[in-house]
């Protein structure tokens, strides 16, 4: 196999094809967060992001997207807000991890959100765990998919739609809406609820918005930003950013209305997107990894994903696993304490503001 690395930027046409055929050929790497537009996307605002193209006998054969930092520690592009990660490749292709990784001068590759099928990396790696991503099953058409939820919730939404219905007027939902300012208001809200939760605000910086702006309606059936909007009456009353392509949509970030909270307007928001999705073709709607009490009233199933490292035998590889260990520890420490958890989320929030 040979392995050529390359700046995101510099993958051609044929490349992107190629990519684009992998992806459309295996559901499993469907996710438009493997998609070579979210890979470029990031690319442009992280300079540590690099693509390994895989050929065998002037075949591609596979795409790897991942980012180099010091001590050839390696992640997958976008680590920290990628919500699938792994090798993008020809079915049934086979290969050897600690090749690609010296190919990639990578002393050692930690993910944490790798999607189903990636076992080479698992068998050769260490594994910490797996976790559920809730999904919305969407093959059957949208009725099959309402037939899996629960009666008493579906009884329960409909009745908060008919009260938001009362109060604001008839709801609605626009799949996509490319209006740059309902754009701005979905991080103006997004940021807020963030911050009021005590956790670290992407959307203020403005190095990821611009990676926002630039998926944004982007002219792709592989990844494109999607602005999902509920209206009530004339009135935004909920709002999801999210990327598709032509079988999955990946949520991203869905926000609403804090002024019509008790109304479960996101809850409806997904109700409805559910609909619109299916009138699409889209397969499944990807709620991301993570619990979340709307996340198991919604989903009909689990995928799982998982985390862990890959690495080489190599002194670096042995610093890097002594700095991972280090820092996950004293992350759990941090996270122990409440007080020094907001403490640190501020202090990061500072720091990204001057960058």
């Amino acid at each position: 196999m040979q392995v050529t690395v390359l700046r995101p930027d510099e993958l051609t046409a044929s490349d992107i094809a190629a990519w684009e055929a992998m992806q459309s050929a295996d559901p499993e790497l469907a996710n438009p967060f493997l998609s070579p537009e979210f890979t470029r996307a990031v690319g442009r605002r992280r300079p540590a992001g690099r693509v390994a193209r895989l050929a065998e006998d002037s075949r591609t054969v596979g795409f790897f997207p991942f980012e180099r930092h010091a001590l050839g520690s390696g992640k997958p592009i976008g680590s920290g807000f990628c919500d699938c990660q792994g090798l993008i490749h020809l079915p049934d292709l086979d290969w050897r991890p600690a090749e690609l990784l010296r190919a990639c001068d990578l002393a050692i590759w930690e993910y944490d959100h790798l999607a189903a099928g990636q076992t080479p990396f698992e068998t050769a790696g260490t594994p910490r765990g797996r976790a559920a991503s809730p999904v919305m099953e969407l093959d059957g058409g949208h009725h099959t998919y309402l037939e899996r939820l629960g009666h008493k919730f579906l009884r329960a939404a409909r009745g908060q739609e008919r009260r938001l219905t009362r109060e604001a007027g008839p709801l609605r939902l626009d799949f996509h809406r490319s209006e740059p300012a309902l754009l701005n208001t979905l991080i103006r809200w997004k940021s807020a609820q963030q911050r009021k939760k005590g956790r670290r605000d992407l959307l203020s910086q403005e190095w990821f918005r611009t990676i926002l702006w630039e998926l944004f309606d982007l002219p792709s059936a592989s990844c494109s930003g999607t602005l999902s909007v509920l209206y009530a009456g004339d009135e935004p009353v909920a709002m999801l950013y999210g990327l598709r392509s032509r079988q999955v949509f990946a949520t991203w970030f869905p926000t609403y209305d804090t002024r019509f909270a008790r109304y479960s307007p996101g809850i409806l928001l997904h109700l409805k997107l559910a609909e619109a999705a299916a009138e699409r073709g889209i397969a499944r709607i990807d709620m991301g990894k993570g619990a979340a009490r709307y996340k198991d009233a919604l989903k009909t199933a689990d995928l799982s994903v998982s985390e862990g490292y890959v690495d080489r035998h190599t002194p670096k590889a042995a610093l890097c696993r002594l700095r991972m260990t280090s820092g996950r520890t004293a992350r759990a420490a941090v996270r122990a304490n409440p007080a020094v958890y907001r403490a640190a989320v501020r202090a990061v929030g500072a720091v990204d503001r001057l960058r």
